[in-house]
């Protein structure tokens, strides 16, 4: 199945009319053609069934046939997570862990990140690609970047965690997770948290876990710590 993404659809929308490019793609690339039936979603969790009715390369003009509301999941995941210095392998990170079921992204600027700016629309549209790629109706949510204390001061709901290097008494992460309670993670940059930054989030309730003996790099142990919560509750 081919999944397309239109935010604006929702129970009202009987007929739409898809952009430029996907008309393009529909037509030429898929070459559908007037009562073949595609599929759409709205990130919000809602699976659009639609049949086209003018197969225009510019304006494809479809109808929407059915409606159909995915089973919410009964945890969340929240990954707060430090942008590599080189954005490729940040946006690895952003697709696998959207396949994999991650619900909600903050990026964070610490004291040791290398990189300070975040081409927000980059991301946004690296989350949609993976929610269509992996069939799925729920678009993560995106945050403004902000720093590490600024996000500090924002409350989370369940059970906080926070991955890091430094010597401390920690417990693997697959032994902390509950299962159906969402979890918010704190993933630092390639050089780690700062101390004070590990006793500053302990304060707030983040507690520290390890993702294991090996030494990950940031992308790594985010995608590690996404599946181990997915794995924890399938």
């Amino acid at each position: 199945m081919q999944l397309f993404y239109n935010p604006k659809l929702d129970n009202s929308v009987k007929q739409f009319v898809f952009p430029p490019d996907e008309s393009k793609h529909i037509t030429r690339v898929l070459r559908k053609t007037e009562g073949d039936i595609v599929h759409i979603t709205n990130g919000k969790g809602y699976l659009f069934e639609a049949k086209i009715l003018e197969p225009d390369q510019k304006r494809c003009k479809a109808q929407v046939t059915s409606v159909t509301k995915s089973v919410p999941k009964r945890y969340k995941v929240h990954m707060v997570v430090a942008p590599t210095k080189m954005n490729d392998r940040f946006e690895w990170f952003l697709e696998k862990a959207t396949e994999i079921g991650m619900d909600e992204i903050t990026p964070i600027i610490c004291d040791r990140s290398e990189r300070k700016s975040i081409k927000m629309e980059r991301i946004e549209r690296v989350l949609q690609s993976a929610m269509k790629q992996s069939l799925q109706t729920t678009l993560p949510k995106l945050n403004p970047a902000m720093t590490f204390q600024e996000f500090l001061e924002l409350e989370q709901p369940g059970l906080k965690f926070i991955a890091h290097c430094e010597e401390d008494e920690k417990m693997e992460l697959k032994r902390r997770v509950v299962t159906d309670k969402d979890c918010t993670i704190l993933i630092g940059p390639e050089g780690d948290f700062t101390k004070n930054e590990i006793d500053a989030a302990k304060k707030k309730g983040y507690v520290p876990i390890s993702l294991g003996r090996n030494r990950l790099r940031t992308e790594t142990a985010a995608i590690v710590a996404c599946s181990v919560v997915a794995m924890i509750n399938s």
